[in-house]
């Protein structure tokens, strides 16, 4: 059976405390002793090599120190009864190992960094720890006489180097806030140290250099521990410390501090200070821990002002670019407009400006470099508004691409801030790619630029942040790239817009909504082959509210989807009604718009499939109109939905064809099967030679690519007629009727459809 190496620190404390207890026993004590001293050496030489530990020197000098160690208790054995200094030899290979083994410590804490709070504390409890040795141990020790002095040095030696372990275990215990068990096993391992040092230092009191053989157990206790923290899997975190945030005196940290703090009172109370060294002694011990205290508690004050400080700049500053954020930036806006003393500059016509800054394309760069590019970008944005514009401009980050600038000037001060503006966006600007490389980048902007009024209230200023938006987004809607100055009926749009929006939801939630049916005749005939659905909304209190409206406020408040859905279920059960009712015969389709949101479900299709099961309407009897930008901007994840939809069945016809990006590329790539010519080239048939010409272009291209062609928008009987002479076949407008309700539909056209009608070719 192999033994997992992860297991190994395992057996190893098997093995450990199997030796230990033979020791102890006096059952082959001495070669116990060796093979827990080998073995835990070997630990430290390859342990950290099994588990890819870097650094690996403080390890090193830990083997070397365990070494020193081993050799010196072999040399002790062997020269313990010998004469002074002979007998000594062994300690020179311990004082040694003592050495490699402190500078592995300070190895240790040179990685993880040194936290003044956490010295402080570790400070204090040396001086405990040495006030402690000194007058317990180390003066006892010098005062008995007829002893050598190389043996008195000695003596005296080993608390001091205990108490330097002690301090630099306490530091790195005090500085990391994740204790692994690796670090565990290294502690509990210098706590067995420090017992059997106490031991020995209890004894040399006395003047005796050895003791028991049992004095030897906390050693290897130790020896076992220090080796299976070495081949322990966590010995790669000892590398690295996870820092404390705050460096708090907690329950066990005080149980450490606070010992050290009383030494100077209890030995104060339990020795006789009758010689001037025990009187320096605890004098200065105790100032010593006085002034450590008064240091650490002033640091902690520092340090908690600071960290105010910090995290107040955190809540008010954008973490990536610095500047304020628009929490900050209310305050500062509010303190503008209630400072009174911009108007005493002399210059009346001076005002508080808001400038609203949106990138355009910045999506785009995010997409197609990656995200730290477009960090790089928003970066360099900030710093070019900060050199570009007067210091008493506030420039602030209130969004992903969104920056807002506020500045007390005149009018032409303002246009001139905003001509700066568009300048520092428009610069082309270099950006490190996520592959590593740099490409150059063009992008826009479209601001909102607000005047607030004289003497307006400092509690307005979010409500001037938002007449700002406003103007900024009329600004995109008018072409982008541009800036739009604020006024009222902007804020009036907004609010319609708003109310409508509410009104909306409650109508499709509660069906309020009706769908009209406008007929798709056949030219040659007359008669209608289809029906196109339109929604309509007679709203309770504002009346008609045309589809212009409703429709662009249902697509960018995320209605569109449910209102999407309402509409094809209901348009697909007036068709099977009508075709159950003799209404319309076999041959009759229903034509739908769908909006790019509802080809971006990737369940689209198939609930769409579920409805046309449910309703008994054949798929080929369901065209589905999409507009040119679905062909343009869709994702893969549209064009997937289209082959779907195709799958099914179901017919796709271009809306509005010729007014967007009409390429002959896009319906080729597409799952298409027609197209309707815009009404804007309908309207001038007869009159425009130049439209004339395009329907003619529209309608040899989708005979090419035998696609059904329908012209919307026809009014007239000279339209129909030119329509007829250019070969197009289907067609709808006004000529033969508007939008009606289902019962209207019916009666209007119930007895036309006795004959077959043409419909668009799959």
């Amino acid at each position: 059976m192999v033994l997992r190496r992860d297991r190994l620190w395992l057996a190893l404390l098997v093995l450990g405390a199997l030796c230990t207890a033979l020791f102890a026993l006096d059952v082959a004590a001495d070669l116990a002793s060796a093979v827990i001293g080998v073995v835990c050496i070997a630990a430290w030489a390859f342990g950290p090599r099994l588990h890819a530990v870097h650094p690996r020197r403080p390890w090193r000098l830990m083997t070397a120190a365990a070494s020193f160690f081993l050799v010196g208790i072999i040399v002790r054995a062997l020269l313990v009864d010998q004469p002074a200094p002979v007998a000594q030899i062994g300690d020179a290979f311990t004082i040694c190992g003592f050495g490699f083994f402190i500078a592995s410590l300070v190895t240790f804490q040179s990685r993880w960094g040194i936290d003044r709070h956490a010295l402080v504390d570790g400070l204090i409890v040396c001086v405990g720890s040495a006030l402690a040795s000194t007058l317990l141990f180390v003066q006892p020790a010098a005062s008995i006489p007829g002893r050598p002095l190389i043996v008195t040095l000695i003596a005296g030696l080993y608390p001091l180097l205990d108490t330097v372990t002690v301090l630099l275990v306490a530091n790195l215990a005090f500085t990391t806030a994740k204790r692994q068990p690796s670090f565990m096993l290294m502690g509990a391992m210098m706590v067995l140290v420090f017992v059997g040092d106490l031991g020995y230092a209890i004894i040399g009191r006395h003047g005796d250099v050895t003791g028991p053989r049992l004095m030897a157990l906390p050693f290897l206790l130790a020896f076992t521990l220090g080796g299976a923290a070495a081949l322990h899997p966590t010995a790669k975190a000892l590398a690295r410390a996870t820092p404390l945030p705050i460096q708090a005196w907690s329950v066990p940290r005080m149980l450490l501090i606070g010992p050290a703090v009383a030494t100077p009172f209890v030995l104060t109370v339990t020795l006789s200070a009758d010689t001037p060294v025990k009187r320096w002694a605890l004098g200065l011990g105790g100032a010593a821990i006085v002034a450590l205290l008064l240091a650490r508690a002033s640091a902690a004050v520092q340090s908690h002002a600071a960290a105010q400080r910090r995290f107040e700049h955190q809540a008010t500053h954008d973490p990536l670019t610095d500047l304020p954020n628009r929490r900050m930036l209310s305050i500062m806006v509010e303190r503008l407009l209630a400072d009174e003393r911009g108007d005493q500059r002399g210059d009346r016509a001076a005002n508080v400006w808001m400038f609203y800054l949106d990138l355009d394309g910045f999506k785009l760069v995010n997409d197609s470099w990656g995200h730290p590019a477009g960090d790089q970008l928003i970066v360099s944005i900030g710093t070019r508004l900060r050199h570009a514009l007067p210091d008493t401009a506030t420039i602030a980050r209130v969004g992903g691409d969104e920056f807002v600038i506020v500045q007390r000037c005149t009018e032409p001060e303002a246009m001139a801030n905003a001509r700066r503006i568009m300048e520092c966006v428009e610069h082309p600007l270099t950006v490190v790619t996520a592959e590593g490389g740099t490409a150059e980048v063009v992008i826009g902007a479209s601001m909102g630029i607000v005047q607030a009024p004289r003497n307006t209230r400092a509690d307005r200023a979010d409500a001037l942040m938002r007449d700002a938006d406003t103007a900024m987004y009329r600004a995109k809607e008018s072409g982008r790239n541009r800036w739009t100055v604020f006024d009222a009926s902007m804020r009036d749009a907004v609010r319609e817009r708003v109310e409508i929006e509410v009104a909306l939801r409650a109508a499709v939630a509660q069906e309020q909504l009706s769908i009209a049916y406008q007929p798709i005749v056949a030219m040659d005939t007359g008669r209608p082959a289809g029906a196109e659905a339109l929604c309509r909304w007679q709203h309770p209190v504002r009346g008609w509210i045309g589809p212009n409206m409703f429709i662009a406020v249902a697509e960018d408040s995320n209605l569109i989807s449910a209102l999407g859905a309402w509409v094809l279920r209901e348009s697909l059960l007036q068709l099977a009604r009508w075709r159950a009712g003799g209404v319309v015969d076999d041959d009759f389709w229903m034509s739908v718009n769908v909006s790019p949101r509802q080809l971006g479900d990737p369940a689209f299709a198939e609930r769409l499939g579920r409805t046309l099961r449910q309703t008994g309407v054949p798929a080929a009897n369901l065209v589905l109109e999409i507009t040119e930008s679905v062909m343009v901007e869709g994702s893969d994840l549209t064009e997937r939905v289209l082959v779907e939809l195709r799958a099914l069945g179901v017919r796709i016809s271009v809306d509005d064809f010729g007014t967007g990006f009409s390429a002959l590329g896009y319906l080729r790539r597409h799952p298409v099967t027609g197209v309707k010519i815009d009404r804007s080239f309908v309207n001038g048939l007869g009159t425009s030679a130049e439209d004339e010409e395009i329907v003619r272009a529209v309608v040899a291209m989708s005979s090419a690519l035998h696609l059904a062609v329908v012209a919307e928008g026809v009014e007239t009987e000279a339209q129909r007629d030119v329509l007829l002479a250019l070969g197009v076949p289907l067609a709808q407008g006004w000529l033969w009727g508007r939008a009606v309700d289902p019962d209207a539909f019916a009666a209007a056209w119930a007895v036309r459809v006795a004959l077959p009608a043409a419909a668009p070719s799959d």
